[in-house]
């Protein structure tokens, strides 16, 4: 299976979710915290609140970033494992100048984290 189908099929399951669903999938996967640090809000519980029918929306930027975390986690997750994926996220990543895909996605780097995604899943190293 080609990289560019992963990438292109996590981008089109993104985009058939609605918000609510994509936080409790993200919720789910890395906890209500990083959700809300990658969604650029300082309310760690913010998320919980984001995924409840009745709850607020997040904000269009904080959307945004909701969607490209959920691209790149479908991506990483399906090609190396839930667990691999969790690290990929808080880790360093030398894709992205040494800081994780948490702080990439937060600064809305979204060519970046797509492209240290698909680096994670075909194997390539810089250097």
């Amino acid at each position: 299976m080609s990289i560019s189908i992963d990438v292109g099929a996590a981008h089109g399951g993104t985009a058939r979710l609605g918000i609510r669903e994509i936080v409790r999938q993200l919720n789910s996967a890395l906890g209500a915290t990083l959700v809300a640090a990658l969604a650029g809000s300082k309310d760690p519980k913010i998320s919980y609140r984001w995924a409840r029918t009745d709850g607020p929306e997040p904000r269009p930027e904080a959307q945004a970033r909701l969607q490209l975390a959920h691209r790149a986690w479908t991506a990483v997750s399906s090609v190396e494992g839930e667990h691999v994926a969790r690290l990929w996220f808080v880790g360093a990543n030398p894709w992205l100048d040494e800081i994780s895909p948490i702080e990439a996605i937060k600064d809305m780097r979204a060519k970046d984290v797509i492209a240290a995604a698909t680096a994670m899943t075909e194997d390539r190293f810089p250097g």
